[in-house]
């Protein structure tokens, strides 16, 4: 029995070697492929994966691929000047290549060049998909539609620390010609790498847990070599973004770079310095309208003290005619009143004399209803009277009865009766030897008779 023909291990690999090599389709064809596992090795040369997936997001293909230093060192930089990306892990991409089998490394694709217009249309693409689906959800311009306010201050800036673009948004905040003075607080955050929006993400939770603090959210990155952006077009950190209760003002990358985050936010400016420039103007324009605000208060002050003035003056010139015309206005209604003066009376006199009349008629019952009331009030007061006076008449005759008797007691008809007398000098008592002097003549009343002596000595 006739043995089967054999190859060793090398020898098949190298016809499939010889295989690849030889196949014209497989020689110089353009692929199109998404990179993953993305790495520049020693001596500049570039390993990957090229990878596909179905609309599920299933891999459904996958191939080793690698791009020598000499290609990688033209390619590279064409690419990232046309697209302001760096080749990257994520990125569709449309390479020129053939196919090579090597025995111990094993299938790969070899690339010779790489389109990058057609990256950017994938970009664009996704871009607008993104865009498509906050609008069909109703959010697109919800961040747009939040109110700036009117002097930003208290800023919240989501940056890497050591970005070159951080650096100068600070000096330039700080360098205003008006001294314009701004409260930025960096919450850190990833700016590159597959990394950047889920950082982002957390910098924003962090933002709105205290958002009271802020007037508005900065996002920036910038300055250096550009790098990776594919982080700043993710679905979760646009809606978050667009949906957020901050504005938010971003400037990523460089001028000529745009991230979906450029179309959602309230402000978009080119760069990060832009972004510095965008809070001065502001405050500027907030302190220039409040300037023209209070040169206006004055001009409208002004104009009112002008025009009180001239009212004023009005008035006065008014004063003498309203006068007359009040005085004129008295007068017509002095006259009226006088004119209704007779009539008004002769109607008062014919009510009064009718009162009088009924008084006339009431004042005989009244008078002798009121004279026999009166007339009884009289009796008892009298009775009363009487009885007062002959109580108060015998009290009184007591009391005088007493009074006679001290009266007695104390009469000087008695007590010369005793035995006693009375000096009298010109009329007057003598009660003391020392009120009568030599020689002068006293009287010395007796119970019987007065005698009338001179004083001779004590």
């Amino acid at each position: 029995m006739n043995q089967p023909r054999s190859y060793t291990l090398s020898q098949f690999a190298s016809m499939v070697g010889n295989a690849v090599r030889r196949d014209p389709l497989l020689q110089g064809t353009w692929v199109l492929a998404e990179l993953s596992d993305f790495r520049v090795g020693a001596g500049g040369h570039c390993y990957m994966e090229l990878i596909e997936k179905d609309s599920r997001g299933t891999t459904i293909a996958k191939m080793r691929a690698n791009m020598w230093a000499n290609t990688a060192a033209a390619v590279m930089p064409r690419f990232q000047a046309a697209t302001g990306r760096n080749l990257a892990s994520g990125l569709k991409v449309m390479m020129y290549g053939s196919a090579t089998y090597h025995p111990n490394f094993g299938f790969s694709f070899s690339i010779a060049d790489i389109d990058p217009s057609f990256t950017m249309g994938d970009l664009e693409r996704l871009r607008r998909e993104i865009l498509m689906r906050l609008h069909k959800e109703g959010v697109l311009t919800r961040n747009k539609e939040l109110p700036i306010p009117i002097a930003p201050q208290r800023i919240a800036v989501i940056s890497s620390a050591t970005a070159a673009g951080y650096g100068d948004f600070i000096n330039h905040l700080n360098s205003s010609a008006e001294k314009f003075v701004f409260y930025p607080v960096l919450i850190p955050a990833l700016m590159q790498g597959d990394k950047t929006a889920s950082s982002v993400l957390e910098a924003l939770d962090y933002i709105e847990s205290c958002v009271d603090l802020w007037d508005v959210v900065v996002i920036i990155r910038g300055g250096g070599s550009t790098t990776d952006l594919n982080g700043f077009d993710d679905y979760e950190l646009a809606r978050r973004v667009a949906t957020f209760s901050l504005p938010v003002v971003v400037g990523i990358g460089h001028e000529r770079d745009r991230t979906v985050l450029d179309d959602i936010a309230a402000v978009r400016c080119k760069t990060p310095t832009a972004v510095a420039g965008w809070l001065t103007d502001s405050l500027r324009e907030a302190w220039n309208k409040a300037a023209l605000l209070t040169e206006k208060v004055l001009d409208d002050a002004a104009e009112i003290v002008k025009a009180e003035y001239g009212r004023f003056m009005n008035l006065e010139a008014l004063v003498p005619v309203m006068v007359q015309k009040r005085v004129a206005d008295h007068r017509l209604r002095l006259a009226d009143i006088a004119a209704a003066i007779p009539g008004n009376a002769a109607r008062i006199l014919t009510s009064a004399r009718s009162k009088l009349d009924t008084t006339l008629q009431l004042i005989p019952m009244t008078v002798a209803n009121r004279t026999n009331v009166e007339r009884t009030h009289l009796d008892y007061i009298e009775q009363n009277l009487r009885r007062e006076i002959v109580s108060k008449i015998e009290k009184e005759s007591r009391h005088l009865e007493s009074i006679g008797s001290v009266v007695s007691a104390i009469d000087p008809a008695s007590t010369l009766r005793r035995g006693f007398s009375i000096t009298r000098i010109d009329g007057k008592a003598v009660t003391s030897a020392s009120e009568v002097a030599e020689g002068a003549v006293v009287e010395t009343t007796l119970m019987q008779g007065v005698i009338k002596s001179r004083v001779i000595g004590e």
